[in-house]
């Protein structure tokens, strides 16, 4: 058993780490590329994350990355940034003292790929339609979930937006600024239901030239584009790949110029360890705030007692799982709110310290149960990558090894795997999560309540009635340490949710390419615009 290293304590003002470490795994320099051939302005992108939908509306996943190239929000990221800035908005703000009315001017002859004028009318249609969709179930499970504080939009004249809450929500220009909130065409999005076909319409850096599902998607500039990007190179091809190895081997290959999501800690690891002159290869290392947590469902008979929640907690040895399986590439996690926002805590470490079988056996004795705790734990085979199998691989080993669990694991595919959670059908299951934006509130708010993104009800009535309401009135968001740090302490007592490992972020690129330090924004989308090629001195 690896002995758990004393996580730093709870953070107090401190935004997601924006430094980034950029190993070079050859010697060399270079300037930026402004003039050259066709080749020397086309950038080709690799992924593990493909697409699920090319409509907004319905998609509350990693389709978002591709949105965020090829649709606008009013608000967004910029590269470094950890607070909303305006993009298709000129300007927003809160316009009441209570926070309840937040209004947003629209920039001068913004216009969609095709021409078509983007206006205050179309942002209203785009929310609306969302919610309706919502509403009619045409969608289950999508992004509307995030304008829970939402109550109307009003208009006022082709360029003022008007948003009234239900009540203050100082999380909402965060909301905002997510993919989710893709400003849509009216003319090309019906009102009634998803748009179908292979084609998107968006006003973002790009358009969509082609698209072959689960296989590429090519961008071309756009040159209707008004926004706050800058973008650096005329086009990108985004190739989606099953195994790192695969898109590894393609950048080796120069098949592809960079890397991004669904590197495996052994591909990081082996490029870590390259020579210098061995590779013309690039790796980027930037802190993330992706986690990966346990779900305990409290329909089963035994997932539902507290004590057998408690002696699981007590035996899991994060510093194994991260170490073992994931090369150090991840780092243990004692919090739903990871290190390096405003309200991260500790608390699993506080309260269980070290992992201990002799604790956790107390911890069942003292309920009265003596006998194994029959279990079974539920991952998804092709959503978080390769090395899945093998964390709950470890899992097992470790719960098993305390001689007070008898494990079964089981998987499925992500979608039957979706299906599977939403029914209530898994005792124990495995989950991760890349924010929606960089705020404690997303790491909170959405596992709570009686309906939440886990579909597995989670009553807890001072977070979502007196928690959340609190912290959601307050703007300046490092004022809201106290609140977070309450809301932690009831997961913890609970243990509903145990959070296992924290992740980095990782690019690899050729050393022709600049820009892959720039391209990651707070909730780990890239900006394919800061991508740009370098010529040689």
């Amino acid at each position: 058993m690896f002995s758990e290293v004393p996580p730093v304590k709870r953070t107090r003002g401190l935004r997601p780490v924006a430094a980034i470490a950029s190993i070079s795994l050859l010697a060399g320099c270079g300037v930026l590329s402004s003039e050259g051939s066709d080749d020397e302005e086309q950038i080709t992108v690799g992924t593990m994350s493909a697409p699920s939908t090319l409509d907004p509306a319905k998609a509350w996943d990693s389709s978002w990355e591709l949105y965020r190239n090829v649709f606008q929000t009013l608000l967004s990221f910029p590269s470094g940034a950890t607070e909303p800035e305006p993009d298709a908005a000129e300007s927003c703000e809160f316009s009441d003292p209570s926070s309840t009315v937040f209004t947003c001017e629209l920039r001068e002859g913004l216009k969609f790929s095709d021409g078509d004028e983007l206006d205050a009318a179309a942002v209203k249609y785009s929310f609306d339609r969302m919610l309706t969709l919502d509403a009619k179930k045409v969608v289950k499970g999508g992004p509307a979930g995030l304008l829970g504080s939402l109550d109307k939009i009003e208009t006022k004249g082709d360029r003022t937006i008007v948003f009234h809450l239900k009540k203050a929500d100082a999380t909402f220009p965060f909301v905002l600024a997510t993919p989710a909130m893709s400003i849509v065409d009216p003319g090309e999005y019906p009102a009634d239901k998803l748009r179908e076909g292979n084609s998107l319409t968006g006003s973002g850096p790009y358009t969509l030239k082609a698209y072959s599902p689960n296989q590429k998607v090519e961008l071309v500039k756009n040159d209707h584009y008004k926004g706050a990007a800058d973008v650096k190179n005329d086009a990108v091809t985004i190739r989606y790949f099953k195994k790192s190895s695969a898109m590894v081997d393609a950048l080796k290959n120069k098949q592809i110029d960079v890397t991004f999501r669904g590197l495996a800690s052994e591909d990081i690891i082996a490029m870590q360890g390259r020579g210098r002159r061995e590779q013309d290869i690039e790796l980027v290392e930037g802190s993330g705030t992706e986690i990966r947590y346990l779900v305990f469902n409290t329909k089963d008979p035994w997932a539902r007692k507290l004590p057998v929640r408690k002696a699981f907690a007590q035996v899991v040895d994060r510093g194994a799982i991260a170490h073992k399986i994931y090369k150090d590439t991840v780092e243990p996690l004692y919090s739903m709110v990871p290190r390096g926002l405003t309200g991260h805590a500790t608390g699993f470490f506080d309260d269980y310290g070290n992992p201990s079988a002799a604790k956790a056996r107390k911890i069942l004795t003292d309920a009265g149960i003596h006998q194994p705790v029959p279990l079974t734990l539920w991952y998804t085979t092709d959503r978080y990558g390769s090395a899945t199998e093998p964390e709950f691989a470890e899992l097992k080993r470790q719960l098993e090894a305390s001689g007070l669990f008898k494990i079964t694991l089981k998987s499925r595919p992500w979608t039957e795997f979706q299906e599977g959670y939403s029914k209530g059908e898994y005792p124990v299951f495995g989950r991760g999560w890349f924010p929606d934006f960089p705020d404690a509130d997303n790491f909170i708010a959405p596992f709570v309540g009686p309906e939440n993104v886990l579909n597995t009800p989670y009553l807890s009535k001072e977070i979502t009635d007196q928690v959340l309401p609190r912290e959601r009135r307050e703007t300046d968001r490092g004022a809201v340490v106290d609140e977070f740090e309450r809301a932690q302490e009831i997961l913890v007592d609970d243990v509903r949710l145990l959070p296992l490992w924290q992740g980095k972020q990782y690019i690899m690129s050729s050393e022709e390419i600049a820009g892959g330090e720039r391209a990651l924004d707070p909730s780990a989308i890239m900006m394919m615009w800061e991508l740009q090629r370098k010529t040689s001195w």
